[in-house]
C-alpha cells in the first residue's frame, strides 16, 4: 500500500467478494456483531445470509454492515436492523432467521418479535 486510496480500493473490491454493503445513504442498515464471540457463535454464516439476501432481492437501500463487540455476549449471533429511526436487536439469530428478517422486517416492515432481545429477556 502507497496510499490511502489503494486502500479505499482495496475495501471496496473485499466487500464486493464479501457480498457487504457498507453505504452511509441506505435508508436501512442491517449491523451483524462480527467480534469474537460472535464469530464463535456463528456470526459469520449469519452475515453471510443477510448479504446474499439483499444482494438476491437487489435491494438498493440496504446496506449490510459488520460492527465489533455489541456486548451482549450470552445473546449472539446478535443483529441490529436500523430502519424509520429506530433500532431493532435480533438475537440468537442463524442464517434461517436472518432471511425471515430481511423478508418480514426489512422488505414489509414486520418486526419479528419472537426473535429479539426482548422476547429472550421474559
Amino acid at each position: 500500500m502507497k496510499s490511502l486510496e489503494e486502500l479505499r480500493a482495496l475495501k471496496a473490491q473485499m466487500q464486493g467478494k464479501m457480498g457487504i454493503r457498507d453505504d452511509d445513504d441506505a435508508k436501512v442498515k442491517v449491523v451483524v456483531g462480527m467480534a469474537t464471540c460472535g464469530i464463535a457463535s456463528g456470526a459469520r454464516p449469519v452475515l453471510t445470509a443477510l448479504a446474499d439476501e439483499v444482494n438476491k432481492r437487489n435491494l438498493v437501500d440496504v446496506s449490510v454492515e459488520q460492527t465489533g463487540c455489541i456486548g451482549l455476549c450470552q445473546y449472539e449471533p446478535i443483529v441490529e436492523v436500523f430502519k424509520d429511526g429506530e433500532k431493532v436487536t435480533y438475537v440468537k439469530m442463524t442464517t434461517e432467521k436472518a432471511v425471515r428478517v430481511i423478508n418480514d422486517h426489512v422488505v414489509n416492515g414486520n418486526v419479528v418479535m419472537e426473535y429479539t432481545i426482548g422476547a429472550y429477556q421474559k
